[in-house]
C-alpha cells in the first residue's frame, strides 16, 4: 500500500508532538556530543550493535554487527571504529556510508536492558594504522568504519521490559521457526537449490567466511 493510501498519515512535527506532547527537559538534555567515560564503558562491554546508515538518495539500512566485548574501538571521545566483516559481500551498509555518510548505532550488552544509542557521521577506511588490531571472526579486518560522534545517550529499558528479551522463559520453542535454510531457499527461488544445499552453504560460510 502506497503511503497516499494510508489513511491518519502524520504529515508534520507539530501533529506528531500533538499526540504524545513535548518531551521533559530532562530527556530532551540527555544527550551528549561526545563519548564519556560511561559511553566508553558500555561500548567497552558490548558485543553486539545495530548500525544503521542512509545514502545520498534515502536509501536506508541496519545491519547487526558482532564480536568479542569492545571489538568496536574508541578512537577518542569523537570517534569511534567499526571493523567490517566479510559477510556476504553485498557491502550494504558501506555503499550506504560511501554514498552518504549518515549513521546511528545501538550499543547492547547482555542482561542489560539500556542500551547506548550514537547518531553522527560515517566514513570507510582501509589505513592500516587504523585497521592495526581490528579483527573479525579472528581475521584481520580488510575494511573499517570510523563514525564521528555527533550525539550518544543512554536509551531507556522500556523496549526489553516490554519484549522481555532477556527472560529465556518467554522466547519461543525450538522449531517455530522453520530452518533458516529453508526461508533463504524460498527467497532465492533458484532451480535446483533446495534446502539441503542452501543448508550445506550456509554451513561452509559459517565455518570459512566468520
Amino acid at each position: 500500500m502506497h503511503a497516499d493510501a494510508i489513511p491518519g498519515v502524520i504529515a508534520d512535527v507539530a501533529e506528531l508532538e500533538a499526540v504524545y506532547g513535548p518531551p521533559v527537559e530532562a530527556v530532551q538534555q540527555k544527550a551528549i556530543d561526545h563519548l564519556d567515560e560511561h559511553c566508553r564503558r558500555i561500548i567497552g562491554l558490548s558485543p553486539f550493535v545495530a548500525l544503521a546508515a542512509a545514502d545520498g538518495d534515502g536509501t536506508t539500512d541496519v545491519s547487526p554487527r558482532g564480536g568479542p566485548p569492545g571489538f568496536v574501538r574508541v578512537l577518542d571521545e569523537r570517534r569511534l571504529v567499526v571493523p567490517d566483516a566479510t559477510g556476504n559481500r553485498t557491502c550494504d551498509i558501506l555503499h550506504r556510508i560511501v554514498t552518504g555518510g549518515g549513521v546511528g548505532l545501538l550499543f547492547v550488552v547482555p542482561g542489560v536492558a539500556e542500551t547506548l544509542r550514537v547518531r553522527g557521521t560515517a566514513c570507510v577506511t582501509r589505513d592500516p594504522g587504523l585497521l592495526e588490531g581490528l579483527e573479525t571472526g579472528g581475521k584481520p579486518a580488510r575494511l573499517a568504519i570510523v563514525v564521528t560522534v555527533e550525539a550518544a545517550f543512554l536509551h531507556c529499558a522500556k523496549a526489553f521490559i516490554r519484549s522481555s528479551l532477556w527472560r529465556p522463559d518467554t522466547w519461543p520453542e525450538a522449531g517455530a521457526l522453520p530452518k533458516p535454510a529453508q526461508i533463504w531457499a524460498d527467497h532465492i527461488a533458484m532451480d535446483g537449490l533446495d534446502v539441503d544445499a542452501v543448508d550445506a552453504l550456509v554451513a561452509a560460510d559459517y565455518r570459512d567466511e566468520l
